[in-house]
């Protein structure tokens, strides 16, 4: 190819990609350029289903579209998590997530239909929720101390309820197991509801489970917390007792872009949910929901996510538990 025309096709290349710059700024500063979807991979009406919601109703005065929140449940949370990775990365698609679905799931499933980190691109955590342990009341332990000796006086005898096998509350009693060095018999039920429900009626006189779901039974008398499973106390009702850090386990709910989605889309939606989540009836609303907002980035949230995929793996390999 002679010289010239070499310089006229570098040149022109070059004219298009400065011509295309422009474009491609100005379609990022446009956005959003239609409705927001926020797909929730679980059922309405939890804790992330609710969290998703209140956000979407805060963010459509301040973007100026509608954010319609789609719930797409179906194997543990894969299904939906999946159809997000799938999504085109312009900024229209995002994915509302618990962390049992996107840390927890990678270990618990022998094949899933995405990549926690190369498919996504963190936006940022948008509250946290505690979890507790909780016991029926005529169960005779009254602090965590006690239940370990109750446990290791009758090996095998104490049994605990989970919302099922690899979920959270499971996972915790098999940390507690292996902390403390006790023989618990693990009891899986078909939700966190029914568990609770039958250590209310006695059938089982244990439990861990989530601020919201456990509290209104310890306030009515019907359940007796022993701890939060923290190092710290909770702001949300801290005359509990943490359960040490050896059980602590932050339970949050975090916002995904499709992998690709362009960093200008990713910094403006954080900054918009970032106000949101600091208004006084958004904290007061996440409260009633047993959760509190986190002070959260995409680089700082992006960053915890390999440290979270090892601890699950190693946890829910100890357990032995595996859904297939």
């Amino acid at each position: 190819m002679p010289r010239s025309l070499t310089r006229r096709t570098l040149s022109a290349a070059a004219l298009g990609l400065l011509a295309a710059a422009p474009a491609a700024w100005a379609q990022q500063n446009a956005w959003p350029t239609r409705p927001i979807v926020f797909v929730v991979p679980q059922n309405p009406g939890g804790a992330n289903d609710v969290i998703a919601r209140a956000v979407a109703q805060g963010l459509e005065n301040s973007l100026g579209q509608p954010v319609v929140v789609e719930n797409r449940p179906g194997a543990g949370g894969n299904l939906g998590t999946s159809q997000v990775a799938r999504a085109a990365p312009d900024g229209h698609t995002f994915l509302v997530t618990a962390q049992s679905a996107h840390t927890i799931n990678p270990a618990l499933y022998s094949k899933i239909p995405f990549d926690p980190v190369k498919d996504f691109t963190p936006v940022m955590q948008l509250a946290v929720a505690p979890y507790l342990l909780v016991v029926n009341p005529n169960f005779p332990a009254k602090t965590l101390d006690e239940l370990v000796a109750y446990a290791k006086a009758h090996p095998g005898k104490v049994e605990y309820a989970s919302a099922g096998n690899g979920t959270l509350n499971h996972l915790l009693g098999e940390m507690l197991k292996k902390q403390k060095g006790v023989n618990l018999l693990h009891v899986p039920y078909k939700g966190a509801a029914a568990a609770a429900t039958d250590v209310v009626a006695g059938q089982l006189p244990v439990t861990f489970g989530s601020f919201p779901g456990v509290m209104p039974f310890v306030t009515s008398g019907k359940l007796r917390v022993l701890g939060v499973a923290s190092d710290k106390p909770t702001a949300l009702a801290p005359e509990i007792p943490p359960l040490g850090k050896e059980l602590s386990v932050t339970s949050w709910y975090g916002l995904f872009a499709p992998a690709g989605t362009p960093a200008p889309i990713v910094e403006k939606l954080h900054g918009a949910i970032t106000k949101v989540l600091a208004t006084p009836a958004m904290r007061e609303r996440l409260k009633a929901l047993g959760a509190e907002p986190v002070d959260s980035d995409p680089r700082s949230f992006a960053a915890m996510l390999p440290g979270e995929l090892a601890h699950w793996k190693q946890i829910v390999q100890d357990s032995g538990a595996r859904i297939d």
